[in-house]
This record gives C-alpha cells, structure tokens and sequence, in this order.
C-alpha cells in the first residue's frame, strides 16, 4: 500500500506541473471504493489552483470545490503531458486538463477520487475528520504525542497504524521508526515514558523525511507520477529482512503478525 512519504513523493512530482490547469473533461472507469459524489462532467470547466496532501489523501484544491484523491491498496497516478493512451482495465479515473492527463491506476479498486465542495462538506469529514497529526507538520509536538499514546492500551505498532494519533505511519516506516527509537513494537503504548515517546516522536520524523528524499519504497509497482521508482527499501533496517543479521548488533531480524500484518524488529535492540 502507498503509504504517506509515497502520497508526498506523488504529490511533488506532478503538483507544480497542473497547477493553473483548467479541467477539460473526466473519465470514470469501474467503481472505487467511493463514488465521485457528481457527474464526471461536473468537472469540466473547473481550474486547478493547487495539490496538498492529508495522510494518505490528496487534495487537489479548485476554484470551485476540492478533488479528494486516495491510492488504496495499489493505485498511483500518472500525470503526462503529451499525447494520452487510451486508457487500461485498470485505469479508472482520468482528469484531462490543458496542461496534461492525470490518472488514476488501481488494479484492486481500494482507491477513491471523491468531488466535495469544501472541507466542510459531510463526505469531507467523514474521510478526513478522524486522522491524527501530521508526522511532518508543526502540529506534531512530542507533549501531544505522547499525550495520546497514554490514552491507548493497545500494542504500539498498532496504535502507530491507526492514524488517530499520527497519521499515514504506516507499516513499513512503523517498523523503521520502532527500531529506531529502540521499542519493541508489541509494547503497549500507555506505557511508553515522555523520555521514549520524545525518541520515537523524533525517529518518525527521520524516517518519513529520509523516505521522501529516497522517492519513497517500490516493493512491487509504486512510481511516482513521472513514473519513477523509490529506494528507501534498499536501506530499510528491519522491515522484510527476518532472518537477516541487524545491521547494528548482528543478530536475526524476527517476524511476527500483528493485526494481519508483518512487523520486523530486533530483540536485542529493541526493549519492551
């Protein structure tokens, strides 16, 4: 799943280039997860002022209204600027601009493009309302951190996945930020001192800033919208490398499922 450094690297890679665009038409292919909300042609005509991101969602923000675009499991997007192909079995939203194509391909359909009038809109709230802090925005202090990890009892890894706490942290940069900050991922998370808590705050930081500077992680599919691949997997410490010898005390790298999904870390440099 692209997970938030992905969403950002996606963001920066075609936002500058549709900015300023006027919207020619839109194409919807089979169904997302969430329908448009209106008629694909209630886009034609709209003008494109600016791309944000919220966790994993994209804002694409227009003079009218605001495009909420959301990858799922398997989507990316492409934004071309030349001649369009005609689309694939998996491509089912495209935004024709006059500045280039944009579109969305997601062989899994987890992924949604939703058309609201402004974040106030109900369907708005409903998909944006409940997210945590951003990881690499000013509002992410340590105090308010650790402030909502003493209010959860559960595992920390999976506190970290939730994202009411902090959002878009998701599987392979917990896992990454875990071994960094030296915490066990099964740890509870009201247990976790303001000392460590302030490592772990930090550790996040590092390792979602670093990942977006490596272009995020292609373990399959992901590119970017100029279709270029990540790196950050090649200097990944702990996330799928069980067996392997930690790179900082040699012993083997352990697996375990939490909540359906792998978690890696390190016995010895990681304490409950």
């Amino acid at each position: 799943m692209p997970e938030l450094p992905e969403v950002e690297v996606t963001r920066q890679s075609f936002a500058h280039r549709i900015a300023g665009a006027l919207i020619g038409s839109a194409r919807l292919g089979k169904p997302l997860r969430w329908p448009l909300g209106q008629p694909a042609e209630a886009l034609a005509g709209r003008r494109v002022r600016g791309v944000r991101r919220r966790g994993k969602y994209l804002l694409l923000d227009l003079d009218r209204g605001i495009l909420l675009i959301h990858l799922g499991m398997s989507g990316s997007l492409t934004f071309s600027a030349g001649p369009a192909q005609a689309p694939g079995p998996h491509d089912h939203f495209d935004l024709q601009t006059d500045q280039g194509l944009l579109r969305l391909h997601d062989p899994r359909r987890f992924g949604a493009v939703v058309l609201v009038e402004d974040e106030a809109d109900l369907v708005a709230r409903k998909l944006l309302d409940h997210l945590g802090l951003e990881p690499l925005g000013d509002d992410f202090q340590v105090d308010t951190f650790h402030a909502g990890l003493r209010g959860r009892r559960a595992p920390i890894k999976q506190v970290l996945l939730a994202g009411d706490v902090v959002v878009g942290v998701g599987n392979i940069y917990a896992s990454e930020a875990l071994f960094l900050a030296g915490i066990r991922p099964t740890t509870r998370a009201d247990r976790i001192s303001l000392p460590r808590a302030r490592l772990l705050h930090g550790a996040i930081r590092d390792v979602l800033s670093r990942a977006v500077v490596k272009g995020g992680s292609t373990l399959r599919d992901f590119s970017n919208a100029q279709g270029e691949r990540g790196y950050f997997q090649l200097e990944a410490m702990v996330y799928g490398r069980a067996g392997e010898p930690c790179r900082r005390c040699g012993g083997p790298i352990q697996q375990l499922r939490q909540g359906q999904r792998s978690t890696f870390f390190c016995r010895v440099c990681q304490r409950p």
